[in-house]
């Protein structure tokens, strides 16, 4: 156990520099492996969408048309910077990449691209590969759980601290030593951006957070191992990402446990493909229709109590005007629960808007529960009261929803996510992700990073 001490960013850096592949244990690795695929198939379901397309198209015109890194979504290869921002804009469309609960920090789409780029590029093993990747998730989470709720209310942490975990995982591919990673935190940090005013208009902005953090942190990583400097105490100084940007941050979390506690291996899995913060909700409405046999029709209006985040972040979206706003609609994610029996890709697009599906959506209200919120975020509750048209109340709670460390999905259930998640976009064929999914089962033992699509 390593105590915060006076210099917590010190530490946390010199963790990241330090990492040794042969330090994590094989089910922290196991899990890597894991939240690649999941990252993967996320990545090829964003295919064709029309923000993904558009800064895809931007990052690829800035970038070579050759290059040692994939673009996933159009099979092309481009420079590490080029290929990092592409892949990470497509990976966070579909609301299907991981999310770890304490920090509501979404690290897959920061991490796995600017890691993978960077391996193929410097032509690492997979063994570092997963090093890189181990060390970006613990680092970005440890800065998500640093800034606090308050950072959340107002910043899209996975834009903010994402910026952070990518310089960790691009600098120990780079081989950085403590100082040189110290100064990747630094440049990166000042950079720190992405604010959640995007939701109340339906725009684009969700995507390109998650583009410039894996920009940012390749960028400031490259550049510290070039002697750039950076603010040494960029997380917790005076004027530093915790003073502009939080009014709760807890230095302890940087460091609480470093080396014993790993925190990948307590990321979740999205089940339904909508904002996580819907999903304890969702989980329990289905509890309660499945316990009580019920129809949409049977309602007549459900309360989902809820943590306050959920409201801070769902609260402005009433009437959503795109597939991606209403993946933010707490009622429209309930109404597609209750009408179609999912929230998946295709209930989204093609149900979204439906009258049945609108309907239900005006019976849905949220409320703060002070339990669900003095549990939040290390826990995600699920509590439902529903109240019948022929004036039955029931209620349903779920304590860990589906997709949790306790409620895992299995590595079946990944492979058939991941197959689903590439043909909806068109992204990659069932036979071509058999091959993929091969390729990340072994990754740990693969002398050099492969190319997993393009030619």
């Amino acid at each position: 156990m390593t105590s915060a001490g006076a210099d917590p960013t010190g530490i946390l850096a010199a963790f990241a520099a330090g990492l040794a592949f042969d330090a994590i244990p094989a089910p922290v690795l196991r899990r890597a492996e894991d939240l690649m695929l999941d990252w993967f198939g996320s990545t090829l379901a964003g295919k064709g969408a029309r923000p993904v397309e558009s800064l895809v198209r931007f990052h690829t015109q800035m970038g070579p048309s050759d290059g040692p890194s994939e673009v996933l979504v159009h099979r092309t290869l481009s420079s590490p910077l080029a290929a990092a921002m592409a892949n990470a804009a497509a990976s966070h469309f579909a609301e299907q990449d991981d999310v770890h609960n304490g920090s509501v920090f979404h690290p897959a789409t920061v991490v796995f691209p600017p890691a993978l780029a960077v391996a193929q590029a410097l032509g690492r093993s997979g063994a570092a590969l997963l090093t890189a990747v181990v060390a970006g998730y613990d680092v970005g989470i440890r800065v998500g759980e640093f800034l606090g709720r308050s950072h959340y209310r107002t910043f899209h942490t996975t834009g903010t601290a994402g910026s952070i975990a990518a310089a960790a995982a691009v600098g120990r591919l780079l081989g950085l030593d403590a100082a040189q990673m110290r100064h990747a935190f630094g440049s990166a940090g000042t950079q720190a951006a992405g604010l959640w005013e995007f939701l109340r208009d339906a725009a684009d902005s969700k995507q390109l957070h998650t583009a410039h953090a894996a920009g940012t942190g390749l960028t400031a990583a490259y550049l510290a191992a070039d002697g750039f400097t950076g603010a040494r105490h960029i997380l917790d100084g005076p004027q530093g990402m915790a003073a502009g940007m939080s009014s709760d941050s807890d230095p302890s979390r940087l460091t609480d446990g470093l080396g014993t506690r790993w925190a990948l291996a307590e990321t979740s899995f999205k089940f339904h493909a909508s904002c996580r913060h819907t999903h304890p909700a969702a989980d329990a409405l289905q509890r309660v229709m499945h316990a009580h046999r019920l129809a949409a029709g049977d309602i007549a209006r459900v309360t989902a109590r809820v943590h306050q985040s959920a409201i801070d972040v769902l609260g402005p979206v009433i009437d959503p005007q795109t597939v991606h706003q209403a993946k933010f609609s707490m009622g429209t994610v309930l109404g597609l629960i209750a009408v179609h029996g999912h929230a998946g890709l295709a209930e989204f697009d093609a149900h979204y808007r439906a009258a049945p599906v609108v309907a239900f959506r005006d019976k849905v209200r949220m409320q703060l529960d002070p339990e669900v919120d003095a549990a939040y975020p290390a826990r995600w509750i699920g509590q439902v009261e529903v109240e019948t048209v022929d004036g039955r109340r029931l209620s349903a709670r779920v304590d860990e929803p589906k997709g949790d460390p306790g409620n895992t999905l299995s590595r079946p259930e990944l492979e058939d996510k991941a197959v689903r998640l590439a043909a909806y976009g068109g992204g990659a064929t069932e036979a071509e992700m058999r091959g993929v999914i091969a390729a990340i089962w072994s990754l740990a033992d693969a002398p050099l990073v492969p190319r997993l699509l393009a030619p």
